[in-house]
């Protein structure tokens, strides 16, 4: 079973790929709710982003046992099951580091909005981590590397562009 993604350890690389992947769509989906939301206070963002992560989860694992049951024909086994509901998680725990800064900055008296930059920085910072990380071990050129990177802090640039926009 693959590890709670704790982007702050600096875990990026998970035990399996269906992990990582999860880790990185955890964070895409929470800016996004950090861009879209209206909460008036940040501990109601925080609270808009984690459930808004759950039902995510729940729903990305209801889809796989549904179609299992679609694609293999009969219902799935207990252990499926199980596997299903204990996997995952990474999709809500990789906002946790972007949700702590939210509050901290908060803490400090900046605006909500300001608190909610700081947030989508965090963001894209992870995300470009994880771009860099796709070519680790020389699996891609230096140049590769920064290719990567580049495409997936664009997501947390655009982001933060679409919330400096909006407000």
């Amino acid at each position: 079973m693959a590890r709670t993604w704790m982007p702050l350890r600096g875990r990026l690389r998970l035990e399996t790929e269906e992990a990582t992947a999860s880790g990185i769509y955890g964070l895409i989906v929470g800016a996004a709710v950090l861009v879209a939301g209206h909460g008036a206070t940040a501990r109601a963002v925080v609270a808009a982003v984690i459930v808004t992560l759950v039902i995510y989860w729940a729903a990305e694992r209801y889809a796989r046992i549904v179609a299992e049951r679609i694609h293999q024909g009969h219902r799935p086994a207990w252990h499926t099951m199980r596997k299903q509901l204990t996997s995952g998680w990474e999709l809500v725990s990789a906002s946790i580091l972007p949700l702590l800064v939210l509050l901290a900055v908060k803490v400090t008296g900046a605006s909500l909005i300001s608190a909610e930059l700081a947030s989508l920085a965090t963001t894209t910072v992870l995300l470009c981590m994880a771009g860099w990380r796709i070519g680790s071990g020389g699996r891609l050129t230096v140049g590769e590397r920064v290719v990567s990177t580049l495409v997936a802090g664009m997501f947390g640039a655009g982001f933060v562009l679409l919330k400096t926009l909006l407000h």
